[in-house]
């Protein structure tokens, strides 16, 4: 049952966090391209998508920690250090995700707007900041949407190190 599990937990790991930490990395860019061009659907289009990818995976990714814990439970190391230290990254990576970077992709996908099809017109793009105007604020946005995807990142690659270093191991990994 352990190598199941563990099995399993590397699959959801590997197909929830890979997209997440992918996609949520292309969506400053997608940001940047979509107040530079007001009138093109398409990168609000692709912006849109980035963020649902990244809500839809994030909720995917539930199954990464629920069979980590299956798997540690049944190696028999729940107390050891460097797992209860992978776990709080763990928490960390998605608190950063669930509580920082989906509020302000949502945040700036709000600020950019299209017009619905047929509508007839050019589609704008508002300040991602309430009283701040233009460029430059969204220049910031997309800048801190970016260090905080980096944050998440460097969070799940300690953790992934973690996992595989296993620091007081037994099992001469």
């Amino acid at each position: 049952m352990t190598k199941l599990f563990l099995s399993l937990h590397v699959i959801a790991a590997v197909l929830a966090i890979g997209p997440v930490t992918i996609v949520a990395s292309m969506f400053p860019k997608a940001l940047r391209r979509a107040h530079a061009a007001p009138g093109d659907r398409e990168a609000y289009a692709a912006l849109r998508l980035l963020h649902r990818i990244c809500r839809v995976y994030a909720g995917v990714g539930i199954a990464v920690p629920v069979f980590g814990f299956a798997t540690a439970s049944s190696l028999g190391v729940l107390g050891s250090a460097w797992l209860i230290v992978s776990i709080l990254l763990t928490a960390a990576a998605a608190a950063v995700l669930v509580l920082l970077i989906l509020p302000a992709q949502a945040r700036a996908l709000a600020t950019v707007s299209a017009l619905e099809p047929g509508a007839g017109g050019l589609a704008t793009v508002s300040s991602p900041e309430p009283g701040a105007g233009g460029e430059a604020s969204v220049h910031r946005v997309a800048g801190r949407l970016a260090m905080l995807t980096g944050v998440f990142n460097l969070l799940w690659a300690t953790v992934t190190v973690l996992m595989i270093i296993r620091p007081g191991s037994t099992t001469g990994a």
